[in-house]
């Protein structure tokens, strides 16, 4: 194929993919009572299961329960809460279309590719959905709701209530989730650049230290509030991923001299 024969593919890559995420949009968007009070607000009171599961493990250690929570939050912009409705909408249905758009450029690449090659491949574009939705379930289940309860309890004086914009939760929310799907995908890069040969697992391995401080730096850029409980609750799974990726890049090849072979 030509460079625009390749051009043209891709350009019904893209098309194909800004449908898929459309028609979702559009289903989501009609789930509106779902989506927001099951889903999206879910973590603003004490019954959200993470809390609960707290709550069950910390009855059978002996010790009690966490204080109540709840949040209330407020709108003062007339068309914020009409444009969060579209926008999260829209961020839902591009979580649950990733499998479809991996599977599809997964497609437009897989020609060029020989047998082995395309073997290895498809796992790691396989192994490439499954990391985003863990990513985005821990950033879900675990990483916001524990930055919600942090924040939106803490206060410098009793005089000053917390008041959270509507507009404030939704930012932190899609943030936080997002930035999680996305940094799960670190196993697979480092797989795709040991299987280029520009690095190995004794590489990772000697600047592990200097991983950590590059890893909470990039924390702290990617991290929406800048505070520093939710910089370390990102830097943490960080970490844990570097490790993960340590086991999965391949070890130094090791050159025989000529004499040898």
């Amino acid at each position: 194929m030509t460079f625009w024969e390749h051009l043209e593919e891709l350009r019904g890559v893209i098309f194909r993919s800004l449908i898929a995420v459309f028609v979702l949009m559009i289903v989501v968007f009609l789930g509106k009572t779902v989506l927001f009070d099951k889903i999206i607000f879910a973590p603003i009171s004490s019954d959200f299961f993470l809390y609960r599961w707290i709550d069950s493990l910390l009855a059978l250690i002996g010790l009690s329960k966490l204080e109540p929570f709840s949040l209330e939050l407020v709108n003062i912009d007339l068309a914020a809460q009409f444009f969060t409705h579209v926008k999260i909408s829209f961020y839902v249905a591009l979580i649950v279309a990733m499998p479809y758009i991996f599977y599809l450029l997964w497609g437009f690449i897989r020609p060029a590719l020989y047998d082995v090659e395309k073997q290895k491949t498809k796992a790691a574009f396989a192994i490439a959905s499954l990391l985003f939705f863990t990513g985005v379930l821990v950033g879900y289940g675990l990483i916001f709701p524990f930055t919600l309860r942090f924040l939106g309890t803490y206060q410098v004086s009793a005089a000053v209530p917390n008041q959270i914009s509507l507009q404030s939760y939704i930012s932190m929310f899609s943030s936080l989730i997002l930035i999680m799907g996305v940094v799960f995908e670190m196993p697979v890069l480092a797989m795709i650049l040991s299987k280029l040969g520009i690095i190995n697992r004794e590489m990772m391995q000697k600047y592990r230290k200097h991983a950590f401080v590059v890893l909470l730096i990039a924390a702290a850029v990617i991290t929406p509030s800048g505070d520093a409980f939710t910089l370390m609750l990102v830097t943490m799974p960080l970490y844990l991923l570097y490790e993960v990726s340590i086991r999965l890049t391949q070890k130094k090849k090791i050159e025989e001299d000529d004499s040898d072979q």
